[in-house]
C-alpha cells in the first residue's frame, strides 16, 4: 500500500473548485461537525477518498457490523446564482505521527492546486478547558491583508490565544498553502474541550457563512446543541447532589 492513496471520483477539468473548506476531527469535533453539517445541508458530491497508513492503525465498524479502512473525503458544491464551486475535506481522521500530518496536508493542497483553489478555510475548537456561557469565535490568517475582513464576519484576533499555536491540518494548511499563493484563513469556537461541541459549531458556521456567503439551515445542529447542554446540565446535577451528600456524611 502506498503511504497515501487518493481515490478520485471526478476530474479536476469536470469539478473545478474556488475553495477549500476543511473540517477534520478535532478539538471538541467543531470543525468536523460545521463541515459535514453544511456538506448535508447543500447536498455536496463526493469527488475523492483519500486512504493512508499514516491514520491509526485500525478498521472503522459500520453499523451493519461491515468494517473498513478509515478514510478522509473530498466533497464539492456549485452555487451556481454565487458563482461560487466549494472542495469540502472532512473525515474519521488526522495522521498519527508528526511526520504523517506534514504528508497529508501535502497531498490536501496538491489537490486543492489541481482543482484550482484559491482560498482555504479551516474550521477547528479552540479548547478553553471549561465549560462557558458565550462561545467566542477566535481566528487566524496567513496574510495580513485578510484580517479586516474576518473580523467584519465575527471573529477575533488575539495577542496570545491560541498559546500553543494551530495543531494539525487546520494549521498547516494555512502555513503551507501559502507557499503556493493560497490565502488561508483558520475559523476556531471556543470550547471546553471535554465535549462534542455543536453549539461551538454552530458559531463557527455563522462567521463561515459571512465570509463565503453560503448559507445554510443550522436547525438540526441547534438541536443537538440543545440536547448537549440538557446533558451537561445533568451532569452538572447529579455532581452536585454527590457533593452535598459528602458533605452531609462528613457533618
Amino acid at each position: 500500500m502506498h503511504d497515501i492513496y487518493i481515490d478520485y471520483f471526478e476530474s479536476a477539468e469536470d469539478c473545478p473548485c474556488d475553495i477549500l473548506i476543511e473540517g477534520l476531527p478535532g478539538v471538541g469535533l467543531v470543525g468536523k461537525l460545521a463541515a459535514e453539517h453544511m456538506i448535508e445541508e447543500l447536498g455536496a458530491e463526493k469527488i475523492a477518498v483519500i486512504n493512508s497508513i499514516y491514520f491509526p492503525p485500525q478498521v472503522i465498524l459500520e453499523d451493519c457490523g461491515v468494517a473498513r479502512l478509515p478514510n478522509n473525503e473530498i466533497y464539492r458544491y456549485e452555487d451556481k446564482k454565487k458563482g461560487l464551486r466549494v472542495m469540502f475535506l472532512v473525515g474519521d481522521f488526522q495522521s498519527a505521527t508528526p511526520e504523517g500530518h506534514y504528508a497529508l496536508t501535502d497531498a490536501y493542497l496538491n489537490i486543492a492546486k489541481e482543482y484550482g483553489v484559491k482560498r482555504i478555510y479551516t474550521l477547528g475548537g479552540y479548547g478553553v478547558g471549561h465549560l462557558t456561557d458565550k462561545v467566542r469565535v477566535i481566528a487566524a490568517v496567513n496574510d495580513e491583508k485578510l484580517k479586516t475582513e474576518v473580523e467584519k464576519a465575527g471573529a477575533e484576533f488575539t495577542e496570545s490565544e491560541p498559546g500553543g499555536g494551530i495543531i494539525g491540518a487546520a494549521g498547516l494548511l494555512l502555513g503551507m498553502g501559502k507557499r503556493l499563493d493560497m490565502e488561508g484563513i483558520c475559523i476556531m469556537g471556543e470550547t471546553s474541550g471535554y465535549l462534542v461541541d455543536p453549539r461551538s459549531a454552530t458559531s463557527v458556521l455563522a462567521v463561515l457563512s459571512k465570509l463565503t456567503g453560503l448559507r445554510v439551515d443550522t436547525k438540526k445542529l441547534q438541536k443537538r446543541a440543545v440536547e448537549m447542554e440538557a446533558f451537561v446540565d445533568k451532569v452538572k446535577g447529579a455532581a452536585k447532589t454527590t457533593s452535598d451528600e459528602e458533605l452531609n456524611y462528613i457533618g
